[in-house]
């Protein structure tokens, strides 16, 4: 069962995925591309070209753990970006693009945050 928590990071890996890679070759993406720890804790999201597809990759206390969905029908919607190889998400975010809500028809209420 995954567990998508707000105390994490998500971080999308832009540029579309090979869905061969696992542990190693994500594990390579996030370090040399994305110029971030894989052991951090954090969640890696990766997605192929067709947007059929998504992998999940994170440590999870004494190894690393990879998530593999693919759809049988439709796509994942990315959310708009910059030039940046590798953006933040929430996990808000990320349980509505697995879930196929378009992310921009969602408007979300103001809400206080606190500023770490």
């Amino acid at each position: 069962m995954l567990s998508l928590q707000d105390s994490r990071r998500y971080f999308l890996y832009h540029p579309a995925t090979d869905m061969r890679k696992s542990f190693d070759g994500l594990s390579g993406l996030v370090g040399q591309q994305m110029n971030l720890n894989v052991l951090a804790g954090d969640i890696f999201i990766f997605i192929n070209k067709r947007r059929n597809q998504v992998k999940l990759l994170c440590w999870d206390k004494d190894g690393l753990c990879v998530y593999h969905k693919r759809l049988e029908k439709g796509t994942f919607e990315l959310p708009a970006s910059s030039n940046a190889s590798a953006l933040t998400l929430t996990a808000l975010q990320l349980r509505l693009i697995l879930e196929g809500i378009q992310l921009q028809s969602v408007k979300q209420r103001p809400r206080f945050k606190l500023s770490a």
